[in-house]
């Protein structure tokens, strides 16, 4: 019996390995943050959803996510405040941060821009296999 506890025990070590990886979602459309928890869990990342800003600020606060997908329309606290907030804390002012929203607008880019996001991408213009190919890229 012994023995398969160890078998186990290194079957499951790349896999432990590999979920290390945290995601914070912080994104208020169900339909979405549903997608993104379970495609990314797949692909054996750690995710938690954040359905709105304050949330959102909370668990960055207690877990240091490795990568933040980022709403900016968000109940309570939008994404833009939310960013201003995560880069003013030492602790997480290093996160990478990829915008995810439907706002497309270049002052809406720029605005967000300054703050070091690693990407912008626009909801209705991306698949979600590409959203995974981007986190992929950025958390090598």
């Amino acid at each position: 019996m012994e023995d398969n506890q160890t078998d186990t025990k290194e079957i499951l070590t790349p896999q432990t390995q590999k979920a290390k990886k945290f995601i914070l979602v912080a994104e208020d459309d169900r339909f979405y943050s549903n997608i993104y928890k379970t495609k990314l869990s797949k692909e054996g990342y750690e995710v938690e959803v954040a359905n709105n800003g304050d949330q959102a600020l909370k668990i960055a606060k207690e877990k240091t996510p490795d990568l933040i997908l980022l709403d900016l329309i968000m109940p309570n606290k939008d994404g833009f405040e939310l960013l201003k907030e995560l880069r003013e804390d030492n602790n997480l002012k290093k996160v990478k941060i990829i915008i995810l929203s439907n706002l497309g607008q270049e002052e809406d880019i720029k605005r967000v821009r300054v703050y070091g996001v690693v990407d912008y991408l626009v909801k209705t213009n991306i698949s979600i296999h590409t959203v995974i190919d981007k986190i992929k890229e950025h958390l090598v």
